[in-house]
């Protein structure tokens, strides 16, 4: 027998789950939330202390509560936006219990669904999974029997100083591996990028931030449905007060470009010859969107400057006419590699038949197909602004709508 019973159950005490306790509260459906940690925990543990949010500040929201700034188009550390979901926290008041993990989740008959934690059974009718998209950090085998090389994901990585001396290699260039780069480039660390596929985009275009032309064109709001069939995010940076990442310009500033890491032995790794495609690729995707935004500017009459800046391309580097086939980690003096490949999810826990092959649950626009199962702060759960800050409450009005049907 359960030691408690709920209407409803949210898993996850992030900006997802008190966005959806916002939302109950505000249908009058009795609930409780639960975070294994505290709230805002992986934005506490797991972030590097430099880390700037990737979004403006005129843009961080959450239902009903704006994000308190002195400069609209800035980007804030890490902090900021902690103290800023902790606010948001107070703001809801939700009935929440930290330091509760939810080992196990099944169905009962009875009860609808029974929760598992180290504090007893919580029999609930509806569950909301709301443990964002961060959840499980992700590295390959490459480099795992190198015992004696300091090697850290990017969660784990704090600052310069936590690295010995030496050259570090950063496999794995997305808005982390990008961001984390320049930033020991800037500390006067030898660094060596490992650059994959990649989608490049502006950080600013033609006077206006990339999130804004997003809004105005209407991107964010694009349903899963439409959804391309690339699953990579866009490499962008809040960082020195917001630049393009340009790989380029990396190469320019002293960074040495790789192609992907395939194989390692006695400390050489094997580079992949794809470094140039990963790169123009990249250059295509990024040119395609400002052609994009050119003809936007044009059908709607906009008073936009031009932006010849956005288009100029600096010279391909040696790293890239010719780029490197192996790395010597002894030779080069690498000391430390940082990994920067990457998370998926950790839904094991969920003792229903509703993950798929991947492991990623099975739903649609966060309603899955066990009535009363929801999940919520997925990447692209309805459309490509779910994940956002700004995307999240709409989900979970949808979510507490449905779920005002079950009672």
């Amino acid at each position: 027998m359960p030691d408690e019973t709920i209407d409803t159950l949210v898993i996850g005490g992030g900006q997802a789950g008190l966005t959806m306790s916002h939302r109950l509260k505000q249908r009058g459906i009795t609930h409780l939330v639960l975070e294994r940690r505290r709230i805002a925990e992986r934005w506490r543990s797991e972030r590097w202390d430099g880390l700037m949010f990737q979004f403006p500040n005129w843009s961080v929201r959450l239902p009903e509560f704006t994000f308190s700034h002195s400069e609209p188009d800035g980007f804030s550390p890490t902090s900021d936006i902690i103290e800023f979901i902790e606010g948001y926290a107070a703001f809801v008041a939700p009935p929440i219990r930290c330091g509760v993990e939810v080992r196990k989740l099944r169905r009962d008959e009875g009860a609808g669904f029974v929760a598992e934690t180290g504090d007893g059974r919580i029999a609930a009718r509806n569950v909301v999974v709301a443990t964002g998209p961060y959840q499980r950090p992700l590295r390959p085998e490459l480099l795992r029997d190198h015992e004696n090389l300091f090697q850290v994901h990017a969660s784990g990585y704090k600052n310069p100083a936590q690295l010995p001396g030496g050259a570090v290699l950063v496999i794995g260039a997305g808005a982390s591996g990008a961001q984390i780069a320049e930033e020991l480039l800037r500390a006067g660390r030898r660094v060596f990028l490992s650059v994959g596929r990649h989608n490049r985009l502006p950080r600013r275009y033609r006077g206006r931030d990339l999130f804004w032309w997003l809004a105005e064109m209407g991107i964010d709001q694009t349903p899963v449905e439409q959804r391309g069939p690339s699953r990579l995010l866009p490499v962008i940076s809040g960082a020195y007060g917001g630049n393009t990442i340009d790989f380029r310009r990396f190469a320019a500033e002293g960074v040495t470009l790789l192609g992907r890491a395939t194989a390692a032995r006695d400390g050489v790794i094997e580079i992949a010859p794809d470094l140039v495609t990963s790169v123009s690729n990249g250059d295509a995707f990024y040119a395609t969107f400002l052609g994009m935004v050119d003809d936007f500017i044009g059908t709607r009459g906009l008073a936009c400057p031009d932006d010849a800046a956005a288009r100029a391309r600096l010279p391909d580097p040696p790293s890239l006419t010719a780029p490197l086939r192996t790395l010597d980690l002894r030779a080069e003096g690498i000391g430390a590699v940082i990994w920067a490949t990457g998370y998926g999810l950790d839904l094991g826990w969920i003792d229903i038949p509703v993950l798929d092959a991947r492991g990623e649950p099975r739903h649609r626009h966060g309603i899955s197909e066990v009535p009363g199962l929801y999940f919520l702060g997925l990447q692209w759960l309805s459309r490509m602004k779910s994940s956002f800050l700004s995307g999240v409450g709409d989900d979970a009005a949808v979510l507490a709508d449905h779920i005002v049907t079950r009672l």
